[in-house]
């Protein structure tokens, strides 16, 4: 299944965002040698100040994605106040 993570940032989450981001990198990166991540980046206001990221990611089940979430540093740093997952289709070209 694929999924979309949609998570903002809290207001005040720029230092926290910037100590986990070693972490939160190296756990995409391994999801990318297992063939799980499709793309990920951060979204951006419209000063260009980043306000939250954007992941596309595949998983067996919602479950196992919920489980890999619930770890992640950029939750449990609270970086990420509003996270939205929603499954999805890729287009594959």
């Amino acid at each position: 299944m694929q999924f979309a993570i949609i998570a903002y940032d809290f207001d005040d989450a720029l230092e926290r965002r910037i100590q986990s981001r070693d972490d939160h990198v190296e756990r995409l990166k391994a999801l990318a040698v297992q063939g799980q991540l499709v793309s990920a980046g951060a979204l951006l206001d419209n000063a260009g100040k980043m306000i939250g990221s954007n992941v596309h990611l595949t998983f067996e089940t919602r479950a196992s994605l919920d489980q890999w979430l619930a770890s992640e540093p950029y939750m449990e740093n609270r970086v990420w106040e509003d996270v939205q997952v929603r499954e999805i289709k890729l287009l594959s070209i």
